[in-house]
C-alpha cells in the first residue's frame, strides 16, 4: 500500500499544509462518467472536501 499520497488540489482540506501530500485516512476513486478508466482522466476522487481556503 502506498505510504504517501500525492495530491496538488489544493482547496481540498486534506492537503497538508499545500505540500500537495494527502492527510485522508483512505482515498476513494471512482471511474469517470459510469465508465471503465483507461487513463487518469477517467477517474474522479470522491475523498475531495472544500477546505476554508
Amino acid at each position: 500500500m502506498a505510504q504517501d499520497v500525492l495530491c496538488e488540489v489544493s482547496s481540498c482540506v486534506h492537503n497538508i499544509n499545500n505540500e500537495n501530500k494527502c492527510g485522508a485516512t483512505q482515498i476513494y476513486v471512482v471511474n469517470h462518467k459510469e465508465k471503465n478508466a483507461s487513463t487518469s482522466s477517467d477517474t474522479d476522487c470522491k475523498t475531495f472536501e472544500p477546505s476554508d481556503m
